[in-house]
């Protein structure tokens, strides 16, 4: 074994601890906001947030799975979506488990799941809220950014 295979193998699993630590980081701030009212869920309401007060979206997250990888309207959403995100200097992540993220957001008020799609961390530009997870995801976000990984996998932890 040469010392690029085995530096491979420690930089493998340190990427993993840092995934792992970054899934549990976003179902962390993803209940705090909720309890918060700090949530936007849905492309369509994710669009107006971004369009009417773009300065209080604090943290963004997009969700797909294979059934809507082919669906090209929802990656023109995300492709314009990923842009203001950059634009306006806020922090954007990828997870690949809609259902779980749907159960994590909730149920709309008549009872069916909510658009997961999207999903916006906002904050009042006058209070900015501070939170741990946050914190540990922009770090997150600013170290895949050094290798360039502009859109982040983040994997959520198993219920």
């Amino acid at each position: 074994m040469t010392l690029e295979e085995i530096h491979g193998q420690d930089s493998t699993m340190e990427n993993a601890d840092r995934v792992q630590t970054a899934g549990t980081a976003l179902e962390e701030l993803l209940v705090a906001a909720k309890k918060q009212e700090y949530l936007t869920v849905g492309v369509y309401e994710s669009a107006k947030v971004m369009n009417v007060d773009p300065d209080s979206v604090a943290f963004c997250v997009l969700a797909t799975d294979e059934e809507y990888e082919c669906d090209i309207a929802l990656q023109i959403h995300f492709t314009l979506i990923q842009a203001f995100c950059f634009d306006n200097d806020i922090n954007v992540v990828r997870v690949n488990d809609i259902e779980r993220l749907a159960d994590l957001v909730g149920a709309d008020e008549t009872g069916e799941p909510k658009d997961a799609h999207c999903i916006l961390v906002t904050s009042p530009s006058a209070d900015p809220w501070k939170d741990p997870a946050l914190d540990k995801l922009n770090l997150f976000c600013e170290e895949s950014h050094s290798v360039y990984d502009w859109v982040p996998t983040i994997t959520l932890p198993e219920r």
